[in-house]
């Protein structure tokens, strides 16, 4: 394993963060795994040296919170890990997620959003649910456009001063949001975000226009969330998938039909298992290399089976030259912003 510093900070995370939505309980997305399938794979994160675990309360309504806490107890040493989770969306079972086509439940009021109010909540009952008592990075899910600014950042300031959390960090929303916030707490010597957590893949580059220049800039940590798009990236998804997917996940993973599926998505695939059959890849492994290659912290990978694992951690050791880049990059078509909004 490879590790490095997140940012300009002093924290010390695994170049591979294991992402932990994919483990909870299936009555919340059907490709989600229980406890028992997700320790074997939990357990060969860790003996791989993954020290980086990113979960998100909303994630089967806490279930996953839960089980990262009982992961690391029984895998890790907790001093050396780093748990990363989230707050902003409702924590409920029928919630499936901002940009999913499920039906949303009715808002009910503080259950959602980045008020005082439910960000004080909202941190006490991830800390129960994790059976922990501090998170090392919590991150604000989206940006809530009905409350201050102003209001939010002092209240992550507030909560990192109390203890209850080491480093905050943001994820997906336009550059300039994400400045502002930071010179919000900067003006007023609040506690600064460290990390963004954006989407960002082969098949959608649109972050490379502003975010990730900022980030760059200023010294904020990039760990880039669905680093494969969802999959699409495999190599083995279809244009028929929502009728007859080779996997599950294929089928009902409506938000990778809605991001990713153009021509030109497929272009890029076709690209990258050309150049992955030429190095002796799999296009996972390619497409996570060509990642640490882009100034990244490095990546949050999703995994249902070990050999996944495997494929990511492979990366680490490819070696990409410019022509070989420029080769991957050459299909890629601009999208409409996604992620967001």
């Amino acid at each position: 394993m490879h590790y490095t510093r997140l940012g300009r900070t002093g924290l010390t995370v695994s170049r591979i963060a294991l992402g932990m939505m994919t483990y909870g309980t299936p009555k919340w997305r059907p490709w989600v795994l229980e406890a028992g399938p997700s320790r074997e794979v939990v357990r060969h994160a860790v003996e791989l040296g993954i020290n980086f675990f990113d979960t998100a309360d909303m994630y089967s309504a806490g279930e996953s919170e839960v089980l990262t806490g009982q992961f690391v107890r029984e895998f890790c040493r907790r001093e050396e890990t780093v748990i990363a989770t989230k707050a902003y969306y409702p924590v409920a079972l029928d919630f499936k997620g901002g940009n999913s086509a499920a039906a949303k439940p009715d808002r009910r009021p503080n259950a959602d959003g980045l008020s005082r109010k439910r960000l004080f909540h909202a941190v006490d009952d991830s800390l129960r649910r994790l059976g922990t008592d501090y998170i090392d990075l919590w991150q604000i899910h989206r940006l809530d456009h009905e409350t201050p600014i102003e209001e939010t950042m002092e209240a992550l300031h507030d909560i990192v001063k109390s203890g209850k959390v080491r480093y905050i960090g943001a994820s997906s929303m336009f550059a300039w949001q994400f400045a502002k916030a930071q010179q919000v707490a900067r003006e007023n010597g609040w506690t600064r975000f460290v990390s963004m957590q954006n989407h960002y893949n082969l098949v959608y580059r649109e972050e490379e226009r502003e975010m990730i220049p900022l980030c760059h800039d200023q010294g904020v940590g990039l760990i880039p969330w669905s680093p494969l798009a969802r999959g699409f990236l495999a190599g083995n998804r279809k244009a028929d998938d929502k009728a007859a997917g080779a996997t599950s996940r294929a089928q009902t993973d409506d938000i990778a039909q809605k991001y990713y599926y153009a021509d030109s998505d497929f272009a890029v695939v076709e690209a990258l298992t050309q150049l992955a059959g030429e190095r002796g890849l799999t296009n996972a492994t390619l497409a996570y290399a060509w990642l640490l290659h882009k100034g990244i912290a490095g990546p949050i990978v999703g995994a249902s089976k070990t050999w996944q694992l495997d494929q990511a951690v492979a990366a680490l050791d490819v070696a990409l030259s410019a022509d070989e880049i420029a080769r991957l990059e050459a299909p890629y078509r601009p999208h409409a912003v996604t992620g967001h909004v």
